[in-house]
């Protein structure tokens, strides 16, 4: 199995089938647009300028998991992101990331990057604080809150995971290795 054998509901019509990012690092990321990571939806849209003709996507997906930080349907989302950080990048529909709904490809990337290291006080700090609050993390491997990211390298292989403190800008490297071919 591989991230290949997914297809995601898209936030209009429809389903991605995932095997059309064959041969595209990827960048898959739960999002709020009421959370206090929000404005890391600037740094994923420069991540998306830098690299996007390069072959690299971002692969948005809505959760309203944590304290209901996504309101709205799956169209407002969209709107909110492109008026207010000018994303270019498409958000799929809103989903579950844990507990009995949670969508199949959430499970499988957890199930391939289960644990997210968190270097720094203030990260862990957050983190902590996350953990307290969090009413859907239940499973060790659950994801802990929004903006969690994990980097899909060009065969369909989930490489590193990224907990919600790590800024898009900081992923920069890890996408250029995986471009070139070079291993994390």
């Amino acid at each position: 199995m591989s991230i290949y054998d997914f297809k995601v509901k898209k936030r209009k019509e429809g389903e991605l089938d995932l095997a059309e990012l064959k041969g595209k690092v990827v960048l898959v990321v739960n999002t709020a647009t009421g959370c206090g990571f929000t404005p890391q939806y600037e740094g994923l849209e420069k991540l998306y300028e830098l690299y996007h003709d390069k072959g690299f996507e971002i692969l948005d997906f809505p959760c309203n998991q944590f304290m209901n930080q996504a309101p709205g349907t799956d169209e407002e989302i969209h709107q909110f992101c492109t008026a207010k950080y000018k994303t270019q990048f498409d958000q799929m529909a809103k989903i579950d990331v844990n507990g009995e709904n949670e969508s199949p490809v959430y499970t499988y990337l957890k199930a391939q990057q289960p644990e997210e290291e968190v270097k720094g006080l203030k990260a862990k700090a957050a983190m902590k604080a996350v953990k307290a609050i969090s009413k859907t993390t239940k499973a060790p491997n659950d994801i802990k809150w929004n903006f969690t990211k994990f980097l899909i390298d060009k065969e369909g292989n989930v490489v590193k995971r990224y907990n919600p403190t790590v800024e898009p800008v900081e992923i920069s490297k890890d996408i250029v290795k995986l471009m070139k071919g070079e291993a994390l």
